[in-house]
């Protein structure tokens, strides 16, 4: 018997008839895309899985969940490969080196893939790296193709892109309802970063 608020010592596993890799598009213009897609990260460590997060936009401000993965024991890999979102809040970055940016990025992720070492792969922002021409639809598209039978590949961000949604498995949409930068609250770490 266990006490309230503890975990039970012992827990039943539920297993797969059949194990697949699935894409999951994490999307819309609401808070809590990377939220999920790191969820996604913290229970795949739970499974013991191997994880691969490729940050296609964060980079140059201080987000807590590099900090985070750090304290904990598990097999997560971070690479923040951005330079800010660019084009917005002030990011004083030309185009051109965001799209450099995101140019070793893509190269990052088609290694990590190709590499068969992670089970899962999270490629954060990469929809807005699209949608902004950072990256090319193609090679998003080959990222996608190229991933292992068994590995998922989570892909976030706004404006994810129509043929990206046909090939994924599983797409959910962030709907944003209220947002507290909305009332001029500054975001808050923990919450927003």
């Amino acid at each position: 018997m266990t006490k309230r608020g503890t975990l039970p010592d012992k827990i039943d596993h539920l297993e797969p008839k059949v194990r697949h890799g699935l894409v999951v598009v994490i999307t819309g213009n609401g808070k809590g895309k990377t939220t999920s897609a790191l969820g996604m990260a913290l229970r795949a460590c739970g499974h013991g899985l191997r994880v691969c997060i490729i940050q296609f936009m964060k980079g140059d401000l201080y987000a807590g969940e590099w900090d985070g993965i750090k304290r904990m024991q598990c097999p997560i890999e971070l690479h923040a490969t951005g330079k800010g979102f660019c084009g917005i809040m002030g990011n004083p970055y030309p185009f051109s080196e965001h799209r450099d940016n995101a140019q070793d990025a893509v190269d990052l992720a088609r290694e990590k893939i190709d590499s068969g070492s992670y089970e899962m792969v999270i490629l954060d922002e990469i929809n807005n790296a699209l949608k902004l021409k950072l990256v090319d639809l193609e090679q998003v598209l080959d990222l996608v193709r190229r991933k292992g039978a068994l590995q998922h590949l989570i892909l976030t961000g706004r404006d994810a892109h129509p043929e990206i949604i046909e090939l994924a498995d599983t797409v959910s949409e962030v709907r944003e309802i209220k947002h507290a930068y909305r009332k001029d609250i500054e975001p808050q770490p923990g919450v927003d970063y």
